[in-house]
């Protein structure tokens, strides 16, 4: 959850926001029943009567009023009314009616209280012994008051009031009609307000959801991109989308839950609480029953679901793998016959996360109905406990359905929080799989005291190299010791699986070696930045890898400089105009993704112009003649010779008619050297080399390279 939360630190701003903009409309929202029960007690059942204190009254109510009330009150009572000619009082005009009521509703509806026990109203005909502001009637009057709630007690003190009005002739259908258009009218303000707040809250949660999907994206990428060849076998290149896409997809999905939902739902619980309280209703133990209920169910659910959560993003994983492995083995599949093997492959794999899914989703199913069982069994007993408060003339109609229309909301607190509760596991699984990358320390990277080199003269030593996979029990490369200098072509031979291209791929650093040094130019390579070290280079691949776009743009991939020129000398040298020249768009013609409407040769022969249109001081040639004919390789290799006379070349090959020309060849065998020297030196003295060179050439064309060298 950490994970989540943390991403969103850089948008703070709009997440403190959206928190006050979720007030406002929290605001809006408990306002609406409040709004709701003034309709029904104020507007219908008071016929439009709000305020408790009268704007006149006769003598009697005055001075019987007036012995409810403690000295504080009297003297507000007596400051705001004046005896007019008639003996009645009347309340001097700019008065505050709101404020007074703050502090006489009590009294009054304590007398109101009295006079409908002492039954029809008499004026003047009670004694002061008799009165009701007798102290100890006065003080039962507050007892029932204060256990009727602030509601019942302006009621009862409004009741008053409209005796008085009643008694002056008030059209009360004309007070009633104003009072539910006002009120109306507020009610819809609220509610455009909230409507307008929601849209506001929508927009910003989006644009900060798909912000943090931006930036995990972009994390994710980087530092995939610098990973080395070590970490992506670690998370496989399957795991890795699927974290970049799926994971992201995810946690930006409940980061904008979290603003919308979560972050709301604190705000409507607490709220609704202290609505609910503000009622006086008496019937909060319904509500703290009806939140346990919810509590368990939700820790029920969760028990049983989260494991599975954690385990469907690695079924995830597994069916990104086949669906990968078999798209990209179409052709072998078929040859093969092999597609109902395939095909049962994959249905296992989708099987599996199917199975888990269905099991996450039948144990949510069983949330909404036991929610609206649990809403409903509360609605029930708050009506049911109201509808007996209301008999007894304790509780308003108005107030019971605030009550419930606060309770609901409460309750909807809660269940939006169950709602994020199936998101959020499998959300914060994705994110800490995403943390898991972001993690990773990178094997191969700059050192602190790395230089930037310039363009290298191009000497490159392998002094006692040893290298071992990661995790590995033994070593793939042994004590290897070779220098290989401009001017000269270093060919590298051997069994398939001797760590030929191993050895190329430790000099742009794709792994570093365990043992030994590899130097260029006398610098240690682990001592100049990456980006310095693979300038010099231009490196190319075992399978030619294309992308997406045209010709030109492939060739001119690997540049420092895009230069035309550089381009059509690139493509001549790698044989690759014959192709291209015959293509109606020539080097405009569009390359399809990986390549796929080139045959290999062509994807090859792109691929060395790409590295040769870079000019580098070092050319790495990884196996990447196998894919051309014999008369293309030596048209190839005679064309690169004048190109390469000063550079540094490696060239990895099977065929001994590739490397037989080179200054010097290194055999490998299971790792180690098995020798070094020229194809003549290699004859005489290599085991190895002549079983390779027999396997592939015969008597006389052996005897003629030995001629030629």
């Amino acid at each position: 959850m950490r994970h989540i939360f943390s991403n969103m630190k850089k948008y703070w701003v709009s997440v403190v926001i959206i928190f006050v903009l979720l007030i406002l409309q929290a605001v809006c929202d408990f306002s609406l029943p409040n709004y709701t029960s003034k309709l029904i007690d104020t507007g219908i059942t008071n016929d439009g009567v709000e305020y408790a204190t009268p704007d006149s009254l006769s003598s009697p109510d005055y001075i019987g009023i007036a012995m409810f009330m403690t000295d504080d009150e009297r003297k507000v009572w007596v400051e705001n009314y004046t005896m007019n000619e008639n003996g009645s009082f009347v309340l001097n005009e700019g008065a505050d009616k709101k404020e007074l009521d703050k502090t006489l509703v009590k009294p009054i509806a304590a007398y109101s209280l009295i006079m409908k026990e002492y039954g029809e109203r008499r004026d003047g005909d009670i004694s002061e012994d008799e009165s009701p502001g007798n102290s100890e009637v006065r003080a039962a009057a507050d007892k029932k008051l204060d256990s009727m709630g602030e509601a019942m007690t302006t009621n009862y003190a409004i009741l008053f009031n409209k005796y008085q009005l009643k008694a002056k002739g008030v059209d009360f259908n004309e007070m009633r009609s104003k009072y539910l258009w006002r009120m109306g009218g507020r009610m819809a303000l609220f509610a455009l307000g909230m409507m307008a707040i929601a849209i506001a809250v929508g927009y910003l949660a989006s644009k900060v959801g798909a912000g943090v999907g931006r930036d995990l994206r972009a994390k994710v990428f980087n530092k995939v991109v610098n990973f080395s060849d070590a970490e992506i076998n670690k998370f496989s290149t399957a795991s890795l989308i699927t974290r970049t896409t799926n994971d992201v997809q995810q946690v930006q999905m409940v980061t904008v839950m979290l603003l919308r939902m979560v972050l709301y739902a604190p705000i409507m619980a607490v709220g609704g609480i202290i609505m609910v309280i503000r009622t006086g209703a008496g019937m909060g133990y319904i509500i703290v029953i009806a939140v346990a209920a919810i509590v368990v169910l939700m820790i029920m659910l969760m028990a049983f679901a989260m494991p599975k959560f954690k385990k469907m993003q690695k079924l995830v994983d597994k069916v990104n793998l086949v669906s990968r492995e078999i798209l990209t083995g179409i052709p072998v599949i078929r040859a093969f016959s092999r597609e109902r093997h395939e095909e049962k492959r994959f249905d296992d794999a989708n099987k599996e996360l199917t199975d888990v899914m269905l099991y996450t989703n039948r144990v949510m199913t069983f949330m909404m109905p036991a929610l609206m069982i649990i809403m409903n069994v509360m609605s029930i007993l708050i009506v049911w406990t109201s509808a007996h408060r209301i008999n007894d003339g304790v509780m308003e109609v108005g107030t019971m359905t605030a009550f419930i229309t606060y309770t609901m909301m409460i309750v909807m607190a809660f269940l939006m929080l169950t709602m994020i509760s199936i998101m959020l596991p499998r959300a914060g699984v994705a994110a800490d799989r995403i943390d898991e990358v972001l993690k990773t320390e990178v094997s191969v990277n700059d050192s602190t005291d790395a230089e930037n080199v310039g363009r290298s003269k191009g000497v490159v030593r392998f002094n006692h190299v040893s290298f071992a996979y990661p995790e590995a029990s033994g070593k793939v490369l042994e004590d290897i010791d070779f220098e290989a200098a401009p001017g000269t072509t270093t060919a590298i031979i051997g069994s398939t699986g001797c760590g030929k291209s191993t050895l190329v791929n430790l000099i742009p650093r794709f792994f570093d070696v365990t043992e030994g040094s590899i130097t260029l130019d006398g610098r240690d390579i682990r001592d100049i930045t990456l980006e310095s070290l693979r300038e010099n280079i231009g490196y190319v691949p075992q399978k030619g890898i294309l992308f997406s776009g045209t010709i030109a743009d492939n060739i001119k991939y690997g540049q420092l400089v895009e230069s035309d020129e550089a381009m059509l000398e690139a493509a001549e040298i790698a044989q690759a105009t014959e192709f291209i020249e015959t293509k109606p768009d020539k080097y405009d013609s569009p390359i399809a993704q990986g390549g796929n409407n080139v045959s290999g040769g062509q994807k090859q022969r792109l691929s060395i112009a790409r590295a040769i249109a870079r000019d580098p001081m070092i050319y790495i040639f990884d196996d990447s003649f196998s894919a051309l004919d014999f008369k293309t390789d030596a048209a190839l290799r005679k064309a690169l010779a004048p190109k390469v006379k000063d550079k540094t070349v490696f060239i990895v090959a099977q065929r001994i008619s590739t490397v037989m020309h080179a200054e010097q060849i290194i055999v490998l065998d299971d790792g180690k050297v098995a020798g070094i020297g020229t194809h003549k030196e290699l004859m005489e003295n290599c085991e190895i080399y002549r079983q390779i060179a027999g396997s592939q050439l015969s008597e006389s064309e052996l005897r003629k390279s030995l001629e030629v060298e």
